[in-house]
């Protein structure tokens, strides 16, 4: 049973299509925050203790008040696509983090 395919034998559609997808912004989240996750924090929460953050921080930071943080890590609300943007800036991370 043969393990590789020789180059000459790749299909060129194939090819392309991998160049392509490769090339795409694919952010992907760090160990750090992906730990922090299979304990149970939300994505939001994994991140700001990730860039060592507290919720009274980015209060001054971004004027979004302490408990609407609070209520936003723990999934009851959602927030609004211009809050997610504004906490994906201040974290320092791809919108698509937040954002759909």
């Amino acid at each position: 049973m043969r393990e590789t395919i020789a180059e000459d034998e790749e299909d060129p559609a194939d090819i392309a299509m991998y160049d392509a997808r490769k090339g795409e912004a694919s952010p992907h989240l760090p160990p750090e925050v992906s730990a922090l996750m299979l304990r149970g924090d939300s994505l939001l929460k994994a991140v700001r203790n990730w860039r060592g953050l507290t919720q009274q921080m980015i209060e001054q930071k971004t004027g979004i008040g302490q408990g609407y943080l609070s209520d936003l890590e723990s999934g009851r609300r959602k927030g609004t696509h211009e809050t997610l943007v504004k906490l994906s800036e201040v974290l320092d991370v791809p919108r698509e983090w937040f954002v759909e």
